[in-house]
């Protein structure tokens, strides 16, 4: 173990004279937790909807107050009142408009004659996420325009009552689990596997091998030198990423013990991982162009931004494999559900094995030669 300490040792002496580095690894996560965190996830307000109403009678009048009662506080969305639907639809092409609500000449005679009157949301389907909004909202108010109170003598309809388990959780503390990973995959990254590679590109790598000390040794050294830089980074988040998210009691000490026991054995995973890929490359650009790759193939698939379930067969393939995944996972129960180390067993132990099996591959495939 003393030549392992060694190895360690020099290492993180020579990452301490980096401060750049060291900032530049921990900081990027952090920033794209807060940017990515407030552009994502957010109630979509302030659309701008254009009403054309062609019938002007009392129950289209109706329909129009009950979308102004709903807006009052949501301020979903802005309408603003056409004459001509012709206009109104031009104005949503060239973009001024998100959506285009249509009440057809006929709806109130419709309505009075009970012959399944109409409305027509005309919306811009380029933007999923602002289509979706519109329609819910429509869905809503023309449920409860055709909602009648229930006749004497007849059961009323069934309601369903919405429990929820936990506190409402922002998207920001949606993404500060996966934010956690990122922070110890970036340290792995550049901490670990792209100053590997540049040790041999400038021959240090040299002066190991004319040592006595064996591949395990060397090996050992190099990941957990890297994993005590990932567990410092992924600790820095974790604190700070708490108190940003707004976490319920962010220094809770028990909270604070499991989470750092998931991160060591993420930091020791994914630095296994890193060094496993890297054990044959000699080339210090490699890394750096894997890097983007790496990230997408790995942050992306894990649930970290959107749930895995809506995922096609091939990525949730991906994610069933993936180190990420799981890390994400435990995170997510320990940060936002606050859980015991009970419910993210399962996650800590494919880690483990991860690790395990990562270092004995890259043992296996280490050549001490040049």
């Amino acid at each position: 173990m003393n030549r392992v300490w060694a190895l360690i040792e020099r290492d993180l002496r020579r990452f301490r004279r980096s401060p750049v580095l060291i900032i530049v690894s921990m900081i990027f996560p952090l920033v794209q937790l807060v940017v990515l965190g407030y552009a994502f996830g957010g109630k979509i307000k302030h659309l701008k909807l254009g009403v054309v109403d062609q019938d002007r009678q009392v129950t289209a009048l109706k329909l129009r107050e009950m979308l102004s009662a709903v807006n009052v506080n949501a301020e979903t969305v802005l309408t603003i009142n056409y004459d001509d639907q012709g206009r109104a639809l031009t104005d949503l092409r060239n973009g001024r408009l998100n959506g285009v609500l249509n009440i057809p000449p006929n709806f109130s005679r419709n309505v009075l004659a009970q012959n399944s009157p109409q409305v027509a949301l005309v919306e811009d389907n380029t933007d999923q996420f602002v289509s979706s909004t519109l329609e819910g909202l429509f869905n809503g108010i023309v449920t409860a325009y055709d909602e009648k109170a229930p006749q004497p003598h007849q059961a009323a309809e069934a309601t369903l009552s919405i429990v929820e388990v936990y506190p409402y959780v922002p998207y920001i503390q949606y993404l500060l689990p996966g934010s956690i990973a990122l922070s110890i995959f970036v340290m792995v990254m550049i901490g670990g596997g792209i100053i590997f590679i540049d040790d041999k590109a400038r021959g240090l790598h040299e002066g190991y091998l004319v040592t006595p000390i064996s591949k395990l040794e060397l090996i050992l050294g190099f990941n957990l030198s890297g994993a005590i830089k990932a567990i410092l980074s992924g600790s820095v988040l974790m604190t700070i990423g708490s108190v940003i998210a707004g976490i319920p009691e962010p220094f809770d000490p028990l909270r604070l013990a499991r989470m750092s026991i998931m991160i060591v054995a993420t930091a020791l995973a994914l630095v296994s991982m890193m060094f496993l890929i890297m054990v044959r490359v000699s080339d210090p650009l490699i890394p750096r162009a894997v890097f983007g790759v790496l990230n997408t193939l790995l942050f992306f698939p894990s649930g970290a931004v959107y749930p895995v379930q809506a995922f096609p067969a091939w990525m949730r393939a991906i994610s069933t494999v993936d180190p990420f995944s799981y890390a994400v996972h435990a995170f997510k129960c320990l940060l936002l559900k606050n859980t015991g180390l009970s419910a993210v067993y399962g996650d800590l132990a494919y880690l483990a094995v991860f690790a395990v099996l990562s270092m004995a591959l890259a043992t296996a495939l280490f050549r001490r030669t040049l």
